[in-house]
């Protein structure tokens, strides 16, 4: 799981190899960065993700049912259209469909639902976006798509911690380039004199907003 995480101008964030250096610098609160012979005063805080929300998205494509909307409206009993759809799609056997098992129409909304007898004769309507229906001597135009049963799956919340990484503030903008300013910060902050170690990854930001992701 990829958990997105906002890092904001004039900040950085530091994963360490040892989650026991990201703890000490923490505790310290404060330090000062040499940045091309100006001394910064930074603050680290601890890094920790907003909560999110995270699931797994089930789509099932029906192979005996599809949507039919754009019915027309027409000055009929509903239990009639219902009738009419039924036959129109039951006599289009030969580009699919076939026997119908079931009609459900909302005339309000113009929409139905066809449900065939036989198993995957909704299939053919896939690659069809528009489908004749006659009436009463007219042709219209239906709008078919597949019809689909969407759930979701392990729905959790997380609000992730990462006892290696820390986020510095306050960092002081300088004429320096971005790239150039992020190896201070890392040259200062691996030595162990600075009360620092080794690092496995460092994103600094000068201007506008990025986006890190981390990995669950």
């Amino acid at each position: 799981t990829r958990i997105p995480f906002r890092l904001n101008q004039n900040q950085a964030l530091l994963t360490f190899e040892d989650e026991e250096v990201a703890q000490r610098l923490t505790k310290m609160g404060k330090h000062a960065v040499n940045l091309d012979n100006k001394i910064a005063h930074v603050s680290v805080k601890p890094f920790t993700l907003e909560m999110g929300i995270k699931f797994e998205l089930h789509v099932t494509i029906s192979g005996r049912k599809i949507s039919v909307s754009e019915v027309p409206e027409l000055c009929i009993p509903e239990d009639w259209m219902r009738d009419k759809l039924e036959l129109n799609f039951y006599k289009s056997e030969r580009g699919g469909g076939g026997e119908v098992e079931n009609v459900k129409y909302d005339k309000q909304s113009r929409t139905a639902v066809i449900t065939f007898l036989r198993p995957g004769a909704a299939n053919s309507f896939v690659r069809c976006t528009k489908y004749p229906f006659y009436v009463n001597g007219r042709c219209y135009r239906l709008s078919v798509s597949p019809n689909t049963d969407v759930h979701l799956e392990k729905f959790q919340l997380y609000c992730g911690i990462s006892k290696k990484t820390i986020l510095l503030k306050g960092i002081q903008e300088t004429e320096d380039d971005e790239e150039s300013v992020q190896d201070m910060i890392e040259i200062h902050f691996q030595k162990p004199s600075n009360s620092g170690g080794e690092i496995e990854t460092i994103k600094y930001v000068s201007k506008g907003v990025t986006w890190v992701c981390f990995e669950e």
